[in-house]
């Protein structure tokens, strides 16, 4: 018997579909920063090693250094990134929603066990309830994440207005380095998240979109039958 339930309230669904093209336009826009000082890498002695954008990738990308169209979509979409984002927490924080969505003791052990399962290795269906346990550690990551490109954006943007903001940070070019890290991240997430996706079917992707979704439940159980003897008992247990 298939019931109709819902499971994601529309500021929550409304949050997570404005944040996807947001942060992918926030990376965008990030990676036209990063390439006009693409300056990480792996050096030895002064000579590189490993870069993440090697030269061959601009060649056959055709990639020009547009810094100034990179830091204007950037610092205009990370205000729509902060205020959904701050949409949302403060949307689990009064809903309580965050009851669900926070790891607990076991949710480490159990997300063990849910990446075997997604393996194929491990037959038993971990502890599922509105969030298994890698969600539940993956959406905490993915909260402290946005708050750390937060952090770390305002140190590199403004150093000097946010001097000490850049100190807690360990100084401009770490707090670079954290903020590229960060976005490496996301993108990682991002394939993840989408690989999850798919392994949880079309019902799971459905109730992000509607709200609800499709559970099957036991039929309910019908009620016993008196036990009335019928007529032709009655006749044969009539005394002759």
């Amino acid at each position: 018997m298939k019931e109709i339930k819902e499971k994601h309230a529309f500021l929550m669904r409304w949050t997570h579909w404005v944040n996807f093209p947001v942060l992918t336009i926030m990376i965008w826009s990030g990676l036209f920063i990063y390439w006009a000082n693409d300056a990480y890498g792996i050096s030895i002695f002064g000579f590189t090693l490993i870069k993440f954008f090697p030269e061959w990738f601009y060649k056959y990308f055709h990639i020009p250094h547009r810094l100034a169209e990179g830091m204007a979509f950037h610092f205009l979409f990370m205000w729509f990134f902060f205020i959904n984002g701050l949409l949302y927490i403060s949307y689990t924080i009064f809903s309580g929603a965050w009851r669900s969505l926070l790891p607990n003791k076991n949710s480490f052990k159990e997300a063990w066990q849910v990446l075997l399962h997604d393996l194929h290795i491990r037959k038993t269906i971990p502890p599922q309830k509105k969030y298994n346990a890698a969600q539940r550690i993956a959406y905490s990551a993915i909260i402290l994440m946005g708050a750390g490109s937060i952090i770390t954006g305002l140190a590199i943007y403004k150093p000097v207005q946010f001097y000490w903001l850049c100190w807690i940070c360990g100084g401009y070019h770490f707090a670079r380095i954290i903020h590229f890290a960060l976005t490496i991240g996301y993108v990682l997430f991002f394939v993840i998240h989408i690989l999850q996706v798919v392994l949880a079917g079309w019902n799971n992707f459905r109730s992000v979109i509607s709200g609800f979704e499709v559970v099957e439940t036991e039929p309910a159980i019908k009620e016993q039958e008196t036990l009335i003897p019928n007529n032709e008992d009655n006749e044969s247990n009539r005394p002759r």
